[in-house]
């Protein structure tokens, strides 16, 4: 028998019932909604209810493919989760959600990458797919931004949102599912995009418990300036590492951190606008969540066999493209 591929054979998503729009935020800083739309893209946002955690996220996510593709939670093998909001320091969100699913056979961790968390992740759990390790593998990608957001801040606070989605992976012996992946690193890039506090560089004490340093603090002008040149070079780089011209590619899944970093990246790959995934409008950047997001909205226009590319930029500096052939 051939070596297997690792194929996505079901997605889900979620997100919150809460909606912040910008006309909200309007009433909370010094912002209009035209000054936001027409910098992101973004019109609003959703927002988890009080006591939503990510597991929550999780539980719903792997409920619903399970429930897709009719199968049993004794049958997953391993979840994996790409998020920078889980529930707690320690025990990872992958356990409380096995827990929650009641995935009994199933283990996991948790995985750090900012807004490349569910690239990071999804290349992982195509390994133990590929080496025959595991048959069923969920991976998830999620985050509750607003637990994390200073909605004083108008710089950060108009542009993240709640929400995931996860698929399942399983081996594929027709060729299709992941053909190829680039990931990349660049920890000089830290300083710009970051959480100060609550590690153990700088644990939180009674005295900065209260301060900014709690909140995400991005440097937006050197973030944009990185992302769109290393979004674009690595979609473009597994283009050619593949030989896939614009015409090959059906569909471009971006991640929806800002409507212009997404058109620059679809322009360097000289794709016409039909073939991108944007849902930015209505969920903004959920950092991890945002490309599984895509593939579940997305998921009833794909054929079998369509070529994907899956592009994100995030903190760290993180960044990368996955190249896969949809098998459904």
């Amino acid at each position: 028998m051939s070596k297997p591929t690792a194929a996505i054979t079901a997605v889900q998503g979620y997100v919150p019932e809460g909606i912040l729009s910008n006309q909200d935020l309007e009433k909370m800083v010094d912002t209009n909604d035209e000054w936001i739309t027409s910098r992101t893209g973004i019109k609003e946002r959703r927002m988890a209810a009080k006591g939503e955690a990510l597991s929550d996220f999780g539980q719903k996510i792997v409920e619903g493919i399970l429930k897709k593709r009719g199968i049993k939670p004794e049958e997953i093998d391993m979840v994996i989760v790409g998020t920078i909001t889980g529930d707690y320091r320690f025990p990872s969100s992958s356990n409380v959600i096995c827990d929650k699913c009641g995935l009994v056979n199933a283990w996991g961790f948790d995985l750090s990458a900012a807004c490349s968390g569910f690239l990071y992740a999804l290349d992982i759990g195509k390994n133990y797919i590929e080496n025959g390790t595991y048959k069923k593998v969920i991976v998830i990608g999620a985050d509750v931004m607003s637990s994390i957001i200073n909605y004083k801040d108008r710089a950060t606070c108009i542009i993240f949102g709640d929400g995931g989605g996860g698929v399942l992976l399983e081996p594929n012996y027709d060729g299709l599912g992941i053909q190829d992946s680039i990931l990349k690193a660049d920890g000089a890039g830290r300083e710009f995009l970051l959480q100060k506090i609550g590690g153990s560089l700088e644990p939180i004490t009674k005295e900065n418990a209260e301060t900014d340093g709690q909140y995400v603090y991005q440097e937006g002008q050197t973030v944009f300036k990185h992302a769109v040149k290393n979004m674009a070079d690595v979609a473009v780089d597994i283009m050619e590492r593949n030989n896939l011209t614009a015409d090959d590619v059906d569909w471009l899944a971006p991640h929806q951190a800002n409507l212009r970093i997404i058109d620059a990246t679809a322009n360097r790959m000289g794709l016409d606008h039909s073939k991108i995934m944007i849902n930015i409008e209505k969920f903004g950047n959920t950092t991890a969540g945002t490309i599984p997001l895509l593939l579940w909205e997305w998921e009833d226009k794909f054929k079998k066999g369509d070529n994907i590319i899956l592009a994100a930029f995030g903190g760290g500096f993180t960044w990368g493209s996955i190249y896969l052939k949809w098998a459904y």
